[in-house]
């Protein structure tokens, strides 16, 4: 079985598809597999990828699904996905030639005893034209949860790298959720808990910045409102302990709780009841009446049919 699985979510994406396959060509790495989902492109994905398949160094795995969303896509990635290690590689960016044997030498540093404890290894990314995205981190290398960095460290913007595929396994998106998104801070929360990642200064994702966006004009808050408020009652059940060191990011991931309950049909019993930590529910009581004003903002903006 291969180290790496680099799995590659798209939906019509024909267009931009070659910045993923032209990096994958040019590793200098090559003990990895590409896992492609569709999820349910209209455009001429499908050709594209069969020629990828034939012309590709690599083994190259195209599945094609309706069109669900990306929750059900990265599911089924981690039911499909062969390597101990698990890449997600958007179908717009790239990655620099040695990005994954980079990955490969960090992570063979660890002892046995060591990576029972790391979920993976994580390093920079820069744009098209070479530029920095994102923040580097304090220190080289620097170990610690995802939400160390964010609240205790503050790093802040894009990162890449992988994560154990046992770990990411155990931590899945629930389906029966309406929409088509839930951020993956819902699954960041959960892993911070267990286990440690290895952060590097070291570039190794190509963020393409002219991909234009498929959203077009003010999204409706609606659409997707489930899967925010899933993500946000992570963050308060799990991470209020750090509200005296980063007060303020979880005052507003308070209030966007309780705005993306309401439109989601919940009421203030509901949202109070389905709140599991003490901490999470006194901040839910601080923020209320702001998230308040943002659902009825909404509701004005975005009437119901």
């Amino acid at each position: 079985m291969p180290l790496f699985t680099v799995y590659t979510p798209t939906f019509n994406r024909a267009h931009t598809l070659h910045r993923v396959f032209d990096s994958l060509q040019a590793q200098t790495c090559r003990d990895f597999e590409w896992l492609v989902i569709d999820d349910g492109s209209t455009d001429d994905t499908p050709a594209l990828m069969a020629r990828y398949q034939s012309e590709a160094a690599f083994p190259v795995r195209y599945l094609r699904e309706p069109h669900r969303g990306a929750h059900h896509a990265h599911n089924l990635s981690l039911r499909e996905s062969q390597g101990q290690l698990w890449l997600k590689l958007d179908s717009d960016d790239g990655c620099l030639p040695d990005a994954l044997a980079r990955l490969q030498d960090h992570w063979e540093q660890f002892t046995a005893v060591q990576r029972g404890a790391f979920s993976g290894v994580t390093g920079l990314c820069r744009d098209q034209n070479g530029a920095l995205v994102g923040m580097r981190f304090p220190t080289d290398p620097l170990d610690c949860s995802a939400a160390e960095l964010e609240y205790r460290h503050k790093v802040r913007g894009e990162k890449w790298g992988f994560l154990r595929l046992d770990v990411l396994r155990q931590f899945p998106y629930p389906e029966d959720v309406p929409g088509n998104f839930i951020p993956e801070s819902f699954i960041w929360c959960q892993i911070s808990q267990h286990h440690q990642t290895r952060h590097i200064n070291e570039d190794l994702r190509i963020y393409w910045m002219d991909a234009p966006s498929l959203v077009h004009g003010r999204a409706n808050p609606r659409t997707n409102a489930v899967g925010h408020r899933l993500m946000f009652k992570m963050v308060l059940d799990l991470e209020s302990g750090w509200f005296w060191v980063a007060p303020l990011r979880l005052l507003r991931a308070s209030v966007q709780y309780s705005r993306f309950a309401f439109l989601s049909g919940m009421g203030f019993g509901a949202q109070w009841s389905a709140l599991k930590s003490l901490g999470g529910r006194l901040l839910w009581l601080t923020a209320l009446p702001v998230g308040f004003v943002l659902w009825r903002r909404d509701c004005v903006r975005f009437p119901q049919p």
